[in-house]
């Protein structure tokens, strides 16, 4: 790598999870780091990450579908507010119509502890799950492709706009990481082709 001039990219270290408010209940770890579905819709994950840009902070939640790894569900704001991991879900919830038992994981975040996000998971039936504190590994996969997009997408790229990064973003989780990627939990297939071989669904 020396002799052609290439760098490596390192893992940087899990961050951990932000702290609910005083008076918001938290969940119970219901997923307890078993992170296997046997179908599509059955447990989901979500989290928070911030990506820098030349106009300050962009935050990014996404929705996983645990079953094939692929995000069904993001979005994209200038602030880190409850309505965030809302506009995901809501994304999540209309493109992939679950049907049946759903399990929903989280940290212990505010904007997942606060009352409009739990409102969400109510109407729409779905359990709630949330990792122990200090506990980044319970919400591992989600970790993991925060990390990859950061690894093999954002770093040394210069944003010089928010516009730019969410532009950027769509276009690595939609066009690349879902449909091209490989994964070696899912045979070294993408997490859409993991769904077609495995479904019959796209």
């Amino acid at each position: 790598m020396k002799a052609d001039h290439l760098k490596g990219c390192p893992k940087r270290r899990f961050r951990r999870p932000s702290s609910a408010a005083p008076d918001h209940p938290i969940a119970a770890n219901v997923l307890n780091q078993d992170f296997k579905a046997d179908q599509r819709n059955q447990r989901w994950g979500s989290d928070i990450t911030q990506l820098w840009t030349k106009q300050g902070w962009l935050y990014l939640a996404v929705v996983m579908d645990l079953y094939s790894r692929r995000i069904v569900g993001w979005a994209m704001d200038r602030r880190v507010v409850r309505h965030l991991p809302i506009e995901a879900l809501t994304m999540a919830l209309g493109y992939r119509q679950p049907e049946g038992a759903l399990l929903h994981h989280s940290d212990r975040g505010p904007q997942y502890t606060s009352d409009d996000f739990r409102d969400v998971l109510e109407k729409h039936g779905i359990e709630c799950s949330m990792s122990a504190r200090g506990h980044c590994y319970d919400n591992a996969p989600l970790e993991s492709f925060f990390s990859l997009l950061k690894r093999e997408r954002v770093r040394g790229r210069t944003y010089k706009t928010r516009e730019d990064a969410k532009a950027d973003i769509f276009d690595y989780v939609e066009r690349f990481y879902n449909r091209t990627r490989s994964h070696s939990y899912l045979g070294y297939l993408s997490p859409v082709q993991y769904e077609n071989q495995t479904s019959g669904l796209i």
